[in-house]
């Protein structure tokens, strides 16, 4: 799927499609799109985690890169995460939008220099409730009159890994009671958000199910998680708003 347009993106995927996202939403790639594009743009698409990606020669001709989510780690040696490091180099010297999504998120702090590792709390999977700590414009998220007042969202978080350590210059603007670097963004061209403001409440509910099955969580937590998941909703409008403004506003 393209979307032609003057404006041109790229998804950096990260992550194999699961068989539930390519049943129901064709893919990942889709996913993103739906939350984050709009009407008139180009979107392409690069699977890093199978080794494709952009042109070297060809990134000045994007306006944004969003990297996904992924079940490796960001602080791992596979060839692909090196590629991919120094892919976010190069982008972040040529002062491209880059947004870094969960393991995006990760491997953008590990690319520009700071520390990931595994969490010292354990995972972080369901609803939770990120603290704003600084003024997000021009990335306003302000939906209505209510939402001018908000200092917190929430957002489905689905990690192991988190920030241990964000890169020099590198300005922390949420956290969590579970997580200390919920969002970071380095000036105007770099954001990182831990959790997945493109994911649905049925994309979470069936990573918890296949998390259970491969024993990569106890069928308790499981239960739990997928329980709360089941009665909290996350605020999706104002996340897809922020990360639309964040990649589009120069």
């Amino acid at each position: 799927m393209k979307v032609e347009s003057s404006k041109r993106f790229a998804l950096l995927q990260a992550a194999k499609d699961s068989d539930y996202v390519k049943k129901v939403y064709g893919g990942y790639f889709n996913v993103f799109v739906a939350a984050f594009g709009e009407k008139g743009e180009r979107w392409d698409l690069f699977r890093v985690v199978d080794g494709e990606f952009p042109d070297m020669n060809e990134l000045h001709n994007y306006d944004g890169f969003v990297i996904s989510g992924s079940p490796f780690d960001a602080y791992g040696n596979d060839h692909w995460i090196l590629k991919l490091c120094f892919l976010l180099q190069t982008l972040d010297a040529m002062e491209k939008k880059v947004l870094g999504v969960c393991f995006g998120h990760q491997v953008l702090c590990r690319a520009l220099g700071g520390r990931v590792q595994k969490s010292r709390t354990g995972w972080d999977l369901g609803i939770r409730k990120v603290n704003i700590l600084k003024d997000l414009s021009p990335y306003d998220y302000n939906l209505g009159q209510s939402d001018q007042i908000r200092k917190s969202l929430s957002i489905i978080e689905c990690h192991q890994d988190e920030i241990w350590e964000v890169p020099q210059g590198a300005e922390v603007i949420a956290y969590s009671d579970k997580t200390g670097v919920e969002m970071f963004k380095i000036g105007n061209h770099i954001m990182g958000i831990q959790g997945h403001p493109e994911y649905t409440k049925d994309i979470l509910c069936d990573i918890i199910d296949r998390l259970v099955k491969n024993n990569s969580i106890p069928k308790s937590f499981g239960e739990y998680a997928n329980s709360w998941s089941l009665v909290a909703e996350p605020d999706r409008k104002c996340w897809e708003k922020i990360c639309k403004n964040f990649l589009k506003m120069r």
